[in-house]
Protein backbone atom coordinates (compact mmCIF):
# COMPACT_ATOMS: atom_id res chain seq x y z
CA UNK A 1 0.00 0.00 0.00
CA UNK A 2 0.91 3.46 -0.89
CA UNK A 3 1.29 5.79 2.12
CA UNK A 4 -1.13 8.49 1.79
CA UNK A 5 0.40 11.96 0.96
CA UNK A 6 1.01 14.36 3.76
CA UNK A 7 -0.33 17.18 4.67
CA UNK A 8 1.89 20.88 4.69
CA UNK A 9 4.23 20.99 7.19
CA UNK A 10 3.14 24.60 7.45
CA UNK A 11 1.29 27.84 5.00
CA UNK A 12 2.20 30.88 4.66
CA UNK A 13 -0.52 32.99 4.42
CA UNK A 14 0.65 37.03 3.65
CA UNK A 15 1.24 37.09 -0.03
CA UNK A 16 -2.03 38.86 -0.49
CA UNK A 17 -2.16 38.30 -4.16
CA UNK A 18 -1.81 35.29 -6.45
CA UNK A 19 2.06 34.03 -5.77
CA UNK A 20 4.31 33.20 -9.25
CA UNK A 21 7.52 32.64 -8.11
CA UNK A 22 9.82 31.58 -5.27
CA UNK A 23 13.08 30.50 -4.09
CA UNK A 24 15.07 29.19 -0.92
CA UNK A 25 17.98 30.94 0.94
CA UNK A 26 18.83 28.39 3.56
CA UNK A 27 22.19 29.23 4.54
CA UNK A 28 25.17 26.16 4.99
CA UNK A 29 25.50 27.23 9.00
CA UNK A 30 23.76 28.17 11.82
CA UNK A 31 22.53 30.58 13.21
CA UNK A 32 21.11 31.61 9.65
CA UNK A 33 18.00 31.26 9.00
CA UNK A 34 16.44 29.95 6.48
CA UNK A 35 14.29 31.93 4.54
CA UNK A 36 12.44 31.98 1.00
CA UNK A 37 11.62 34.97 -1.00
CA UNK A 38 8.23 34.61 -2.79
CA UNK A 39 7.05 37.59 -6.09
CA UNK A 40 3.49 37.98 -6.47
CA UNK A 41 0.70 39.58 -8.75
CA UNK A 42 0.76 43.18 -6.87
CA UNK A 43 4.22 43.65 -7.43
CA UNK A 44 5.65 42.72 -3.75
CA UNK A 45 9.08 40.65 -3.01
CA UNK A 46 8.47 38.76 0.05
CA UNK A 47 11.06 38.20 2.54
CA UNK A 48 9.59 34.66 4.59
CA UNK A 49 11.47 33.80 7.67
CA UNK A 50 10.49 29.98 7.60
CA UNK A 51 11.46 29.63 11.63
CA UNK A 52 8.37 32.62 12.35
CA UNK A 53 6.34 31.76 9.07
CA UNK A 54 5.84 35.40 8.61
CA UNK A 55 7.60 38.03 6.36
CA UNK A 56 10.11 39.75 7.27
CA UNK A 57 10.06 42.18 4.49
CA UNK A 58 8.13 43.32 1.81
CA UNK A 59 10.30 44.69 -1.23
CA UNK A 60 8.43 47.04 -3.87
CA UNK A 61 10.39 47.59 -6.68
CA UNK A 62 8.30 46.61 -9.79
CA UNK A 63 5.35 49.70 -9.94
CA UNK A 64 2.97 47.35 -8.31
CA UNK A 65 3.13 45.13 -12.22
CA UNK A 66 3.74 40.97 -10.98
CA UNK A 67 6.76 39.76 -10.24
CA UNK A 68 7.28 36.06 -11.79
CA UNK A 69 10.93 35.72 -11.31
CA UNK A 70 13.37 36.12 -8.08
CA UNK A 71 16.83 34.67 -7.49
CA UNK A 72 19.98 34.86 -5.29
CA UNK A 73 23.47 35.92 -6.37
CA UNK A 74 25.65 33.95 -4.09
CA UNK A 75 24.26 34.85 -0.74
CA UNK A 76 20.37 35.85 0.65
CA UNK A 77 21.18 39.81 0.63
CA UNK A 78 21.78 40.38 -3.25
CA UNK A 79 18.71 39.32 -4.95
CA UNK A 80 17.38 39.80 -8.72
CA UNK A 81 14.03 40.15 -9.04
CA UNK A 82 11.99 40.27 -12.60
CA UNK A 83 8.14 41.92 -13.47
CA UNK A 84 5.73 42.45 -15.79
CA UNK A 85 7.16 46.01 -15.61
CA UNK A 86 9.59 44.66 -18.28
CA UNK A 87 12.59 45.18 -15.37
CA UNK A 88 14.87 43.07 -13.74
CA UNK A 89 15.64 44.34 -10.24
CA UNK A 90 18.99 43.73 -8.45
CA UNK A 91 19.22 44.37 -4.73
CA UNK A 92 21.37 44.60 -1.99
CA UNK A 93 19.62 43.79 1.31
CA UNK A 94 22.42 44.43 3.49
CA UNK A 95 21.82 46.35 6.68
CA UNK A 96 18.36 46.17 6.33
CA UNK A 97 18.56 47.95 2.68
CA UNK A 98 15.22 47.70 0.71
CA UNK A 99 15.75 49.61 -2.72
CA UNK A 100 16.79 48.51 -5.56
CA UNK A 101 20.16 48.61 -6.62
CA UNK A 102 20.25 48.98 -10.28
CA UNK A 103 17.74 47.47 -12.78
CA UNK A 104 18.53 46.53 -16.56
CA UNK A 105 15.38 47.52 -18.48
CA UNK A 106 13.77 44.45 -20.78
CA UNK A 107 11.42 45.68 -23.17
CA UNK A 108 10.35 42.51 -23.78
CA UNK A 109 6.28 41.72 -23.01
CA UNK A 110 6.06 38.28 -22.37
CA UNK A 111 6.63 36.26 -19.17
CA UNK A 112 9.32 34.82 -19.62
CA UNK A 113 11.50 33.82 -16.67
CA UNK A 114 15.31 34.74 -16.92
CA UNK A 115 17.93 32.65 -16.12
CA UNK A 116 21.79 33.37 -13.61
CA UNK A 117 24.49 31.21 -14.02
CA UNK A 118 27.40 31.93 -11.78
CA UNK A 119 30.75 32.02 -13.87
CA UNK A 120 33.17 33.69 -11.40
CA UNK A 121 33.66 34.57 -8.33
CA UNK A 122 31.00 37.88 -8.43
CA UNK A 123 30.30 37.05 -12.16
CA UNK A 124 26.75 35.83 -13.47
CA UNK A 125 25.82 35.37 -16.69
CA UNK A 126 21.84 36.30 -17.08
CA UNK A 127 19.59 35.06 -19.84
CA UNK A 128 16.25 36.79 -21.33
CA UNK A 129 13.71 37.21 -23.39
CA UNK A 130 14.74 39.95 -26.07
CA UNK A 131 12.78 42.78 -27.26
CA UNK A 132 12.74 41.28 -30.60
CA UNK A 133 9.81 38.40 -30.19
CA UNK A 134 12.02 35.25 -31.22
CA UNK A 135 15.24 36.81 -29.40
CA UNK A 136 17.43 35.59 -26.19
CA UNK A 137 19.77 38.30 -24.72
CA UNK A 138 22.85 37.43 -22.52
CA UNK A 139 24.06 40.07 -20.29
CA UNK A 140 26.79 39.61 -17.84
CA UNK A 141 25.98 40.93 -14.38
CA UNK A 142 27.02 43.32 -12.17
CA UNK A 143 28.26 45.25 -15.58
CA UNK A 144 25.03 44.79 -17.58
CA UNK A 145 27.51 43.99 -20.82
CA UNK A 146 25.95 42.29 -23.85
CA UNK A 147 27.58 38.68 -24.48
CA UNK A 148 25.11 37.62 -27.14
CA UNK A 149 22.01 38.19 -28.82
CA UNK A 150 20.77 34.35 -30.09
CA UNK A 151 18.41 34.62 -32.85
CA UNK A 152 16.95 31.54 -34.66
CA UNK A 153 17.34 30.74 -38.14
CA UNK A 154 15.51 32.73 -40.81
CA UNK A 155 11.84 31.02 -41.46
CA UNK A 156 12.75 28.90 -38.37
CA UNK A 157 9.01 30.10 -36.86
CA UNK A 158 10.13 29.00 -33.08
CA UNK A 159 7.66 32.03 -31.97
CA UNK A 160 8.66 33.61 -28.32
CA UNK A 161 10.91 32.04 -25.80
CA UNK A 162 8.82 30.63 -22.96
CA UNK A 163 11.51 29.27 -20.29
CA UNK A 164 15.61 29.31 -20.21
CA UNK A 165 17.82 27.66 -18.21
CA UNK A 166 21.32 28.52 -18.68
CA UNK A 167 24.03 25.66 -17.31
CA UNK A 168 27.31 24.60 -17.72
CA UNK A 169 28.93 21.47 -17.48
CA UNK A 170 31.69 22.17 -14.99
CA UNK A 171 33.31 25.49 -14.08
CA UNK A 172 36.03 25.85 -16.64
CA UNK A 173 33.28 24.73 -19.36
CA UNK A 174 31.44 26.13 -22.21
CA UNK A 175 28.14 27.95 -21.00
CA UNK A 176 25.01 26.73 -22.96
CA UNK A 177 21.27 27.77 -22.63
CA UNK A 178 18.24 25.47 -23.31
CA UNK A 179 15.14 27.22 -24.37
CA UNK A 180 11.87 26.42 -24.63
CA UNK A 181 9.61 28.09 -27.22
CA UNK A 182 6.04 28.86 -28.34
CA UNK A 183 5.78 26.41 -31.04
CA UNK A 184 7.29 23.47 -28.54
CA UNK A 185 10.58 23.53 -29.44
CA UNK A 186 13.54 22.89 -27.13
CA UNK A 187 16.42 24.64 -28.44
CA UNK A 188 20.51 23.70 -27.05
CA UNK A 189 22.05 27.20 -27.99
CA UNK A 190 26.11 27.68 -28.20
CA UNK A 191 26.79 31.12 -26.20
CA UNK A 192 30.45 31.79 -27.59
CA UNK A 193 29.30 30.76 -31.16
CA UNK A 194 25.79 32.62 -30.65
CA UNK A 195 24.36 29.55 -32.75
CA UNK A 196 21.94 26.50 -32.29
CA UNK A 197 23.43 23.25 -31.59
CA UNK A 198 20.12 21.45 -31.77
CA UNK A 199 16.49 21.64 -31.41
CA UNK A 200 13.83 19.28 -30.59
CA UNK A 201 9.81 19.74 -30.84
CA UNK A 202 8.62 18.36 -27.58
CA UNK A 203 5.29 19.25 -27.32
CA UNK A 204 2.41 20.77 -29.70
CA UNK A 205 1.68 23.79 -27.50
CA UNK A 206 4.03 26.32 -26.30
CA UNK A 207 6.74 24.81 -23.50
CA UNK A 208 6.30 26.22 -20.35
CA UNK A 209 8.83 25.29 -17.88
CA UNK A 210 12.31 23.06 -18.06
CA UNK A 211 14.74 21.96 -16.00
CA UNK A 212 17.89 20.30 -17.27
CA UNK A 213 20.34 17.77 -14.85
CA UNK A 214 23.63 17.94 -16.48
CA UNK A 215 25.01 15.28 -14.69
CA UNK A 216 23.05 13.01 -16.06
CA UNK A 217 22.51 15.26 -19.52
CA UNK A 218 18.68 14.87 -19.07
CA UNK A 219 16.13 17.47 -18.78
CA UNK A 220 12.22 17.29 -18.60
CA UNK A 221 9.62 19.71 -19.70
CA UNK A 222 6.46 20.18 -19.54
CA UNK A 223 3.67 22.70 -21.14
CA UNK A 224 -0.49 23.13 -21.40
CA UNK A 225 -0.96 19.42 -22.48
CA UNK A 226 -1.13 16.37 -20.46
CA UNK A 227 2.39 15.35 -21.18
CA UNK A 228 5.37 15.64 -19.42
CA UNK A 229 8.50 15.25 -22.04
CA UNK A 230 11.90 13.72 -20.95
CA UNK A 231 14.95 14.50 -23.30
CA UNK A 232 18.34 13.60 -23.43
CA UNK A 233 21.83 15.14 -25.24
CA UNK A 234 24.04 13.02 -26.30
CA UNK A 235 27.80 13.61 -26.73
CA UNK A 236 27.31 15.03 -30.21
CA UNK A 237 25.35 17.89 -28.30
CA UNK A 238 21.88 16.59 -30.28
CA UNK A 239 18.77 16.58 -28.26
CA UNK A 240 16.71 13.46 -28.47
CA UNK A 241 13.19 12.55 -27.03
CA UNK A 242 14.09 10.13 -23.99
CA UNK A 243 10.40 9.48 -23.16
CA UNK A 244 6.93 10.94 -22.51
CA UNK A 245 4.72 10.58 -19.31
CA UNK A 246 1.36 11.53 -19.61
CA UNK A 247 -0.73 12.84 -16.93
CA UNK A 248 -3.94 13.09 -15.46
CA UNK A 249 -4.97 16.41 -15.91
CA UNK A 250 -3.47 19.41 -18.57
CA UNK A 251 -1.37 21.79 -17.60
CA UNK A 252 2.14 22.04 -16.41
CA UNK A 253 3.56 26.09 -14.77
CA UNK A 254 6.28 24.88 -13.28
CA UNK A 255 9.13 21.94 -13.06
CA UNK A 256 12.37 21.47 -10.77
CA UNK A 257 14.34 18.91 -10.63
CA UNK A 258 15.41 18.96 -6.59
CA UNK A 259 19.47 19.79 -6.17
CA UNK A 260 20.23 16.12 -5.01
CA UNK A 261 18.75 14.48 -8.68
CA UNK A 262 16.79 12.37 -6.87
CA UNK A 263 13.08 13.72 -7.44
CA UNK A 264 11.26 16.40 -9.23
CA UNK A 265 7.92 18.38 -8.69
CA UNK A 266 5.53 19.99 -11.28
CA UNK A 267 3.12 22.74 -10.34
CA UNK A 268 -0.44 21.54 -11.85
CA UNK A 269 -3.05 23.58 -13.29
CA UNK A 270 -5.27 21.60 -11.55
CA UNK A 271 -4.15 22.95 -8.36
CA UNK A 272 -2.02 19.86 -7.69
CA UNK A 273 1.97 19.14 -7.02
CA UNK A 274 3.04 15.95 -7.96
CA UNK A 275 6.30 14.20 -7.17
CA UNK A 276 8.30 11.82 -9.41
CA UNK A 277 11.24 9.75 -8.92
CA UNK A 278 13.72 11.73 -11.69
CA UNK A 279 15.55 8.06 -12.46
CA UNK A 280 12.22 5.96 -13.88
CA UNK A 281 10.18 9.13 -13.84
CA UNK A 282 7.69 6.57 -10.97
CA UNK A 283 4.71 8.73 -9.72
CA UNK A 284 5.62 9.15 -5.77
CA UNK A 285 3.10 11.42 -4.61
CA UNK A 286 0.06 13.82 -5.44
CA UNK A 287 0.03 16.83 -2.82
CA UNK A 288 -3.09 18.45 -2.80
CA UNK A 289 -3.75 21.29 -0.90
CA UNK A 290 -4.33 24.44 -2.99
CA UNK A 291 -7.90 25.61 -4.34
CA UNK A 292 -6.33 27.10 -7.15
CA UNK A 293 -3.26 26.71 -10.23
CA UNK A 294 -0.50 26.17 -9.05
CA UNK A 295 2.26 28.21 -10.64
CA UNK A 296 5.61 27.64 -8.82
CA UNK A 297 7.63 24.76 -7.04
CA UNK A 298 11.00 25.70 -5.27
CA UNK A 299 12.84 23.28 -3.34
CA UNK A 300 15.16 24.75 -0.17
CA UNK A 301 18.94 24.40 -0.11
CA UNK A 302 19.30 23.03 2.90
CA UNK A 303 22.58 21.43 3.36
CA UNK A 304 21.19 18.83 5.88
CA UNK A 305 19.29 16.60 3.72
CA UNK A 306 16.93 15.86 6.37
CA UNK A 307 15.70 19.39 6.31
CA UNK A 308 15.04 19.76 2.98
CA UNK A 309 11.51 21.50 1.81
CA UNK A 310 9.48 22.07 -0.95
CA UNK A 311 7.40 25.55 -1.54
CA UNK A 312 4.71 26.15 -4.02
CA UNK A 313 3.11 29.09 -4.46
CA UNK A 314 -0.37 29.02 -5.97
CA UNK A 315 -2.68 31.28 -7.40
CA UNK A 316 -5.01 31.41 -4.25
CA UNK A 317 -2.54 33.54 -2.57
CA UNK A 318 -0.96 30.81 -0.14
CA UNK A 319 2.31 29.11 -0.32
CA UNK A 320 2.74 26.00 0.96
CA UNK A 321 5.61 23.94 2.76
CA UNK A 322 6.34 20.26 2.36
CA UNK A 323 8.79 18.25 4.25
CA UNK A 324 9.16 14.72 1.59
CA UNK A 325 12.71 13.95 2.39
CA UNK A 326 11.53 11.24 4.42
CA UNK A 327 9.20 10.19 2.21
CA UNK A 328 11.31 9.62 -0.76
Amino acid sequence: MALPPPDPQFVLRGASAAVHTLHFSCGSQEPDVPILFSGSENGFVHVWNLKTHRVDTALDGHGRKSVYCVETMGGKDRLLSQGRDQRICLWDLAEGRTSVMDSVFTENVGFCRCSLLKVAQGRWLMAMAARALEEVQVLELPSKTSVCTLKPEVGAKLGMPMCLKLWQLNCGSQPLLLAGYEDGSVVLWNLSMGKALSQLVCHQEPVMSLDFDSEKAKGISGSSEKVLSIWSLNEQQNLQVYKTHKLVNAGISDITIRPDKKILATAGWDHRIRIFGWKKMKPLAVLDYHTATVHCVSFSDHKNPSERLLAAGSKDHRISIWSIYTQT
